[in-house]
């Protein structure tokens, strides 16, 4: 960190801004297999997200929950994740557990999906083994039920957040890249094995008569994927500790107004950035006198500052969000509707009629094979995930970004317009495209925006230029993910009220496609692409 300044005996520091603790140190490559432990944690989520899909609408109806709570239960968990997402993701980048600054986060929402999983899974077992009144064992069951799967929707869509931070802190860019298309490929695997398991009827096996239920072994086997999948996933790669300058230099060195000012004044990277968490006193001090002025206050991260980052980014980051926005609420619009399309309108059964009717027993046939149909999605999305790597140098981010939009709003169009089965099938491949491009692309240009700042960075501290603030990567990619939860708000908000003033559900199909063709035009206006 220092070098010869031509006088034996004599160095010179240069100050934390030019060879400082924000991506002065690239990291070292990582292996191939660090990177797949790295993404264990989305298969883990994605299987137990697959398991949702497939049984929480039969556990809520299963407890008698009434019609006039469902939209509650599905939009508290996006309402919660879109308020406080940004807020934690900022927390994060001030994080000083010894452990490291994401995992701690990562930790935490694991053990809360887990505890999600078991009062949905499990609460109408658990409840009528605790208590034998009729009338408030009902309001029991649904209480915990409700309160369950608010607490795991609310968990697993928070959870992305910080393991894309955490994948940024410590790879390089190149393995940044690689590690987001792991990340795809173990998402639709995982998503892939959840609807299968899930499509099995448990209860006539040897497994289910020993559980109990069908949720009860569905319960065991999410709860045994989402453990191992976390742990591997929590010691894939060291992350160094978030340590005060401050505190690594004597007191009497430091000056009274040695504090930490600025996000740049904490390690940010990888493990390999600051040794043992130390940062050399005398670069910090001479980081700190190019830094701060005398007479500089301590600016202390406040719930106001916190609050205010997210709303402070860049345009270009902005316009990022609103294209994953645009995309989030097309994908979410057909994927949340698409077994009730498959049984009303390509089957042409009726949900509403006797459970002993044809029309209700098409009806879940139409589900059943809607199922299947997200299942090929998932699959292909890993497969394309695997091949977006070799279209990357022909047709850039930008061609994929457009491409996977495009594709998207045309298949939802034809299955709109033409209800077939065998088609309907087939463009669960698209879907899969669809995915696998929100799951990387915006990620990718994420990583390339914070990649141009750190330079415009150091060349200005070269110039002896004033610092610029760089941007947390924790609020940033929870900026980014929170759009997730948005686009449930108002997918969840909006298509019901569209589906009944239009008599049919066939509407959501074609809103899907509208919306992304929407999309198609701003990723290619306004989003910025990097060389």
């Amino acid at each position: 960190m220092g070098d010869s300044s031509g006088q034996p005996g004599i160095h010179t520091y240069k100050s934390l801004a030019e060879e400082g603790l924000f991506g002065s140190v690239e990291p070292p490559k990582r292996p191939t297999g660090s990177l797949v432990m790295h993404s264990m944690a989305m298969f883990g989520r994605e299987f137990c997200y697959a398991v949702e899909a497939a049984y929480v609408t039969p556990v809520l109806l299963s407890v008698g929950l009434p019609r006039s709570l469902y939209s509650m239960v599905w939009l508290l968990s996006p309402v919660l994740g879109f308020l406080l997402q940004p807020v934690v993701g900022l927390a994060s980048d001030h994080c000083r557990a010894r452990w490291g600054r994401r995992r701690p986060y990562i930790l935490t929402l694991g053990i809360v999906m887990l505890l999600g999983m078991a009062m949905y899974l499990n609460g109408d077992a658990i409840v009528s083994a605790l208590i034998a009144d009729p009338r408030k064992k009902l309001i029991w069951a649904i209480s915990v039920t409700m309160i369950g799967v608010v607490l795991f929707d609310f968990a697993a869509d928070f959870i992305d957040g910080p393991i894309k931070a955490y994948l940024f802190d410590v790879c390089t860019h190149r393995d940044k890249e690689r590690g987001l298309h792991y990340h795809a490929l173990f998402t639709g695997l995982g998503g892939a094995l959840g609807y299968v398991l899930g499509a099995i009827d448990w209860a006539h096996l040897e497994l289910g008569r020993l559980l109990g239920t069908e949720f009860q072994v569905m319960f065991f086997f999410s709860s045994s994927v989402l453990t191992l999948c976390f742990i591997i996933h929590l010691f894939s790669i060291p992350e160094a500790p978030l340590r005060d300058v401050a505190k690594d230099i004597p007191p009497q060195q430091a000056p009274q107004d040695l504090a930490l000012s600025s996000d740049r004044m904490y390690e940010y990277g990888s493990i390999e950035k600051v040794k043992n968490g130390y940062v050399h006193p005398e670069l910090a001090l001479q980081g700190e006198k190019n830094k701060n002025p005398a007479g500089q206050t301590r600016r202390a991260v406040t719930m106001k500052s916190l609050l205010r980052a997210p709303l402070s980014m860049p345009p270009h980051y902005r316009c990022l969000c609103i294209s994953h926005l645009i995309g989030w609420t097309a994908f979410l619009s057909n994927m949340l509707f698409f077994t009730d399309f498959m049984g009303q309108i390509v089957y042409h059964g009726d949900p509403y009629s006797a459970h002993n009717s044809t029309e209700f027993l098409i009806y879940q046939r139409g589900v059943e094979v809607g199922c299947w149909g997200l299942c090929i999605n998932s699959v292909f999305s890993s497969l394309y995930s695997y091949f977006q790597k070799a279209l990357v140098p022909y047709i850039g981010l930008k061609g994929l970004y457009f491409m996977g939009y495009l594709l998207f709003g045309l298949g939802t169009g034809v299955i709109g317009l033409f209800p077939n089965v065998y088609s309907s099938l087939v463009m669960c491949t698209l879907f899969g495209v669809m995915s696998s491009t929100l799951y990387t692309v915006p990620f990718n240009l994420l990583t390339a925006y914070h990649r141009e700042q750190q330079e415009e960075q150091r060349q200005q501290a070269r110039c002896g230029g004033p610092d610029g603030s760089v941007r947390g990567q924790g609020v940033d990619c929870a900026a980014l993910t929170c759009m997730v939860q948005l686009a449930q708000i108002l997918v969840g908000g909006g298509l019901g009220l569209l589906v009944n003033m239009a008599g049919s559900v066939i509407v959501v199909v074609i809103t899907a496609s509208a919306v992304s063709l929407i999309g198609c035009c701003f990723v290619a206006l306004f989003v910025r692409y990097m060389d």
